[in-house]
């Protein structure tokens, strides 16, 4: 758990009603009082959370995508980049760029396995 993650498990823990200051609180996890105040009033978000709230798809229909695409690949039909934009395109019912399948790849890179073929004659 992260400091700013302690420190705010902190404050949820006072008893409700209590007193308190983000500044005391701040400077006993050695956090920033403003990024304390900002996570805890809502205003902002850890960059992990950022980062799945910008993704097209969200994290289980990304595991529902590799899903169908290690299925097929097991059938003998490795799909292709642009088979995987049509896919993620169908999901989400709107467009989907080149770059967004090199990243989905780089984030599911532990599951997924790319490799160049040769054609068949």
């Amino acid at each position: 758990m992260s400091r700013i993650e302690e420190a705010l498990a902190a404050i949820e823990s006072l008893d409700e009603g209590k007193h308190f200051t983000y500044t005391n609180i701040a400077n006993t996890y050695g956090v920033s009082r403003v990024t304390l105040a900002r996570r805890h009033q809502g205003i902002q978000v850890s960059k992990t959370e950022q980062a799945i709230k910008q993704q097209l798809l969200n994290p289980q229909q990304e595991l529902e995508l590799v899903k169908y695409i290690t299925k097929l690949t097991e059938d003998g039909l490795a799909p292709t980049r642009d088979m995987i934009q049509s896919f993620a395109s169908q999901i989400i019912k709107g467009e989907v760029g080149n770059e967004w399948v090199t990243r989905f790849i780089h984030r599911n890179k532990e599951n997924l396995i790319t490799k160049w073929t040769s054609g068949m004659d």
